[in-house]
């Protein structure tokens, strides 16, 4: 059980991991002509749960594109930035409670 849990929290974290260098490079990128933003459809990347491998790399569809051919939205690419941070922190308190929990289990098994 705490296995199938740990594996979802690892994926969880790799696809944050992606999704975040993603937006590094996009954020460089944004005065490079006819660069596309890329990202990772990260709901649908962690249901189907495709471990071994890296997750599917999109290019941003709707943005409207610059007469340089460039597509990239700073506004957007922040706010990615900070959703990603909110997610890394809840997923991050959740490892720490659990592996607390785990402690004060096994504490408590040498205290019965």
């Amino acid at each position: 059980m705490l296995n199938r849990i740990a594996d979802a929290k690892e994926h969880y974290l790799n696809l944050l991991s992606a999704r975040q260098k993603l937006v590094a490079s996009n954020i460089a990128n944004a005065d490079t002509p006819g660069y596309r933003a890329k990202d990772i459809d990260f709901q649908h990347e962690f249901l189907t749960l495709a471990r071994g491998g890296d997750p599917a790399v999109h290019e941003v569809d709707g943005l409207p594109v610059g007469n340089d051919g460039n597509n990239v939205n700073i506004d957007q690419q922040a706010r990615l930035l900070a959703e990603n941070a909110i997610r890394f922190q809840f997923v991050s308190m959740s490892i720490k409670g659990e592996f607390k929990d785990i402690k004060m289990a096994i504490q408590d098994g040498r205290n019965g």
